[in-house]
């Protein structure tokens, strides 16, 4: 059983209190890469809190994170990070801490299961949608806005280029573009964040030997849940719809999408190995997904195509049984 100790609650207000600070300087900087990053790191003190001190520990830094961002911005903002960033954090490090007797899977009765990566990867994106779904209903998110802001983006340009000439084609084509590629793009680079904080926070645990999850072979067991796919094509279903529903539709095909992207990248990984041209094959892939972007609907359908559940196993250890949060 996990126990609550002073020690804990200490490093997990620490950890909130430190993403909560991360999050505010990502929301001051102008270039893009640097936001990413920077939101990517805000999760890693949470992570780290959770895999390697428990439960205790991560709940005490989503409420010390909440509660400074409340007091340093808004109650709305404290909200938006804590749904998007501070709770997902926390619950992806409880789920890697889950394990039970892998005899009660039908398995040898001197293994540990670890709950599945897959379904970690369907409870993060689970979790992106929802938040986002959340915070754009209290903030009163309109498509309208979008196009507002376009206008506002024409205008801007056209007083400091004066000798450039936005086309109004352009602009209307940007009007319906941009309201659809927002939530998407939104909503999959929240999933892409977070994973990379999640992967990046179990290496540092592990090898810090604090981690009781054992450490994975990810291009082999990154794969998506297969009830995902028919979340995935309702979402993609509900987008063709207008309003509210086709909001939502939009959000859910971003996020469960970036989910497909990420396992599709990994089975490409994982069938290349040894391969002489794997290298030059991966860059060139990354590359062009980069630039132009087709590629990554090939990621995609390779994602779609290849669904499984892996399931780490370990020997059982007195000392990592007993420290268990729970069981799955």
């Amino acid at each position: 059983m996990n126990t609550v100790s002073a020690k804990k609650i200490s490093i997990g207000v620490l950890a909130g209190l430190t993403a909560a600070l991360l999050l505010l300087g990502a929301g001051k900087q102008m270039s893009v890469i640097s936001v990413l990053i920077i939101y990517t790191a805000s999760a890693l003190p949470i992570l780290i809190a959770g895999l390697g001190w428990g439960n205790s520990a991560a709940i005490a830094a989503v409420a010390a994170g909440a509660a400074l961002s409340s007091v340093l911005v808004s109650p709305l903002y404290a909200l938006a990070v804590t749904l998007a960033a501070l709770c997902p954090a926390a619950w992806l490090s409880h789920l890697a801490n889950l394990a039970r007797p892998a005899s009660e899977l039908g398995g040898p009765d001197h293994l540990l299961a670890w709950y599945p990566l897959s379904d970690i990867l369907l409870h993060l994106c689970g979790l992106q949608a929802v938040a986002l779904i959340v915070v754009g209903f209290v903030s009163g998110y309109d498509p309208e806005i979008v196009r507002q802001v376009v206008d506002v983006l024409a205008q801007t340009l056209a007083a400091q280029e004066p000798s450039v000439k936005m086309d109004p084609e352009i602009i209307a084509q940007w009007k319906v573009i941009l309201p659809i590629m927002l939530p998407i793009f939104m909503g999959g680079m929240w999933v892409f964040m977070l994973f990379a904080a999640y992967y990046i926070a179990n290496r540092i645990v592990n090898a810090s030997s604090r981690g009781l999850r054992p450490r994975e072979d990810v291009p082999s067991s990154l794969r998506m849940n297969r009830n995902s796919i028919f979340i995935f094509l309702t979402g993609l279903a509900l987008s063709f719809f207008g309003g509210s529903l086709g909001l939502i539709g939009l959000i859910v095909v971003g996020t469960f999408g970036a989910g497909f992207l990420l396992s599709g990248f990994a089975a490409l990984h994982f069938r290349t190995r040894g391969k002489d041209w794997r290298l030059p094959v991966l860059i060139l892939l990354y590359l062009t997904s980069i630039v132009v972007g087709l590629p990554l609907l090939v990621v995609l359908v390779i994602g779609l195509l290849d669904t499984r559940k892996a399931i780490a196993l370990t020997p059982v250890a007195s000392d990592k049984s007993k420290s268990s949060d729970s069981t799955s």
